[in-house]
């Protein structure tokens, strides 16, 4: 699209920007709530109920992320883990009809305050060369830099990515590592930029647990849960990402088992670095302007 063509004062762009107003609010808040003996069902509850208090919806449900574990971590129903002398990604995402931010914070735990920094350095780095006509893997090749300069490696097989409408990822993907294989940004363009730092190899694999899920494609079924759980899902998600606690059906895994099996919805296994390893993580979501980028899920 020309640049002459996108107008960033639009209803659509200011969707954008009230959804990443709330998120900046309620990924401070939530973080403070991240502390030893803490339960990860309160955070993450408060946090999806704290961005309906402020009149947003969440995107997807609130992941933490401990130690090894890099993204679709979320608590289950009944779930009574609490933190402990860990490291923490928090990833929490905000809808206003259906338009989106998306975000992150690593709350270190652990004793390795350089392996979160190493994050969101490299954010910050990547943020500073971010303009139109900017090659996404220019951008990759500025946060691999920052990690590589703090001895850890960038997690290759995780990229930043676009926001569209009811949609969490679309393209660009925005590497984590150099490519020479890039898309050029443009005005207009809504994207997540999030570079993971790991002391593990930089590869993670899918984990045998799985609580968020998304629809697949519309379908009927005969059973009453699932098809409860249907109706809830395609009228209130949409196509967004949502956990197994937020259905209101009863007996809502064997409702979402029944469902997976005919197609109708797909899982999200938890991604993770070998066993031993951490993994940091941080996030902002932007709009390419005419001069740069806004970024719409700072704080204050």
């Amino acid at each position: 699209m020309a640049e002459s063509e996108v107008d960033l004062e639009s209803e659509k762009y200011e969707k954008h920007r009230e959804a990443g107003k709330i998120l900046a609010q309620v990924r401070e808040e939530a973080a403070e709530r991240v502390e030893v003996g803490a339960s990860h069902l309160e955070v993450a509850g408060f946090a999806e109920d704290r961005i309906r208090e402020l009149g947003g919806e969440p995107a997807f449900p609130v992941n933490i992320s401990i130690d090894e574990e890099a993204a679709h971590a979320t608590p289950s129903i009944d779930d009574d883990t609490t933190f402990g002398e860990e490291m923490v990604n928090l990833d929490i995402g905000v809808h206003v009809d259906g338009w989106l931010a998306d975000t992150a914070i690593t709350v270190d735990l652990s004793g390795n305050p350089e392996l979160a920094e190493a994050s969101e350095q490299a954010l910050e780095a990547a943020l500073d060369i971010i303009e139109p006509g900017v090659d996404t893997g220019d951008i990759g090749a500025e946060i691999e830099d920052v990690i590589d300069g703090y001895g850890y490696n960038p997690v290759v097989n995780l990229t930043g990515h676009g926001l569209g409408h009811w949609e969490q990822h679309t393209s660009p993907n925005i590497p984590n590592r150099a490519v020479s294989q890039g898309t050029t940004l443009e005005v207009g363009d809504v994207v997540a930029i999030e570079p993971f730092a790991t002391d593990g190899g930089g590869k993670v694999s899918e984990g045998a647990s799985e609580e968020i899920f998304a629809l697949e494609r519309e379908g009927s079924v005969r059973n009453r849960q699932a098809r409860d759980a249907l109706e809830q899902i395609t009228e209130e998600f949409r196509t967004l990402p949502f956990a197994t606690r937020w259905l209101e059906t009863d007996r809502p895994e064997m409702a979402l088992r029944r469902l997976k099996r005919n197609d109708i919805v797909h899982g999200y296994p938890v991604l993770k670095e070998d066993d031993g390893y951490l993994v940091s993580q941080k996030e902002h979501t932007i709009i390419i302007t005419e001069d740069g980028c806004e970024v719409t899920t700072a704080s204050d």
